[in-house]
């Protein structure tokens, strides 16, 4: 099994609102659909599936931004960087922006979704590729390749 070297932390850009990681991490991925675009001012936003009892805000206190509706898109309140998400009817898990974390070079996208709205020169390596979001029937089989993925590459 791979050693994580947990906890990990993270931080908004500023440094206000600190974040710790403190289980193995689901699934890493790339969105490209244009309201991540949008929302991280880039081609595509990353991601990382973190179980929800292994992630706590340690410092600052994040606000909803974004669309504002039953999905909650956390950013800091002074940089306003887009650090979290906890999707409508998922508390089982966060969906962490991978690049607020100080290890975000060891954890590249896994699957990228809405490629159908990416923007052409946009290249992420992700294994995975799909036009919208994967099927819900897919994403277990999904969870359990990248972790086998991540133990065979220790």
């Amino acid at each position: 099994m791979r050693d994580w070297k947990l906890p990990w932390e993270g931080a908004c850009r500023c440094g206000q609102v600190r974040i710790r990681v403190s289980a193995p991490p689901m699934i890493t991925m790339a969105c490209h659909c244009t309201g991540c675009q949008r929302m991280s001012a880039s081609a595509f936003s990353l991601s990382v599936a973190i179980p929800a009892e292994g992630f706590a805000v340690i410092q600052g206190a994040p606000v909803i931004g974004g669309m504002h509706g039953p999905t909650r898109h956390f950013f800091c309140p002074h940089c306003m960087s887009w650090m979290f998400t906890r999707p409508e009817g998922m508390d089982w898990f966060v969906n962490l922006r991978t690049t607020m974390l100080d290890n975000a070079a060891d954890l590249p996208p896994f699957v990228e979704t809405y490629t159908e709205e990416k923007l052409p020169f946009a290249q992420t390596g992700a294994r995975h590729s799909f036009a919208t979001l994967p099927p819900l029937e897919a994403w277990q089989g999904l969870m359990q390749e990248y972790a086998q993925s991540t133990e065979a590459s220790t």
